[in-house]
């Protein structure tokens, strides 16, 4: 007996609108993220930390949306499409391997917590001030990912 399988994509429907219910709060997160931009922390570093941050916790919406934007600014189709596997990518400098290995474990901080190998070698090679530009970038990017999957935003 063979089986027919419906082709159609399942497209979720978005709950609310968080913008226009809760205005004041997504224009906290928004004034968050302008500073990050006007800051020292360098768009390649920014993109990386929204797309895997994003990857990480399964957030559709902002996967589509930060990869769009990063390839905008320069960054390549190649290490995107290697960034799931950027330990085993030869694409990555030392600086963007330690970066995305900090992003990872601070948004996974259950069962790992931020490891002392990491935090070390985040501050040895981009020192302390900058290292807090990317705790931002990536406490913001969570909370984006987790409103963004709560509220079931759909990718265009």
């Amino acid at each position: 007996m063979s089986k027919t399988f419906n082709s159609t994509p399942v497209v979720p429907q978005p709950r609310f609108v968080l913008h226009l219910v809760e205005p004041q709060a997504y224009a906290g997160l928004l004034l968050l993220d302008k500073h990050l931009a006007q800051s020292a922390l360098t768009k390649t570093h920014w993109h990386l930390i929204k797309v895997r941050t994003s990857q990480v916790n399964g957030c559709a919406y902002c996967i589509q949306s930060h990869s769009e934007e990063a390839l905008g600014h320069g960054e390549t189709e190649q290490r995107l499409r290697a960034l799931p596997a950027w330990r085993e990518s030869p694409y990555f400098t030392a600086e963007e391997r330690a970066i995305l290995a900090f992003t990872e474990e601070v948004t996974l901080l259950v069962p790992y917590q931020l490891r002392d190998a990491t935090y070390d070698e985040v501050v040895r090679l981009l020192g302390v001030p900058y290292l807090a530009q990317v705790l931002l970038a990536v406490t913001n990017m969570n909370a984006w990912n987790r409103l963004g999957i709560a509220a079931r935003l759909v990718p265009a």
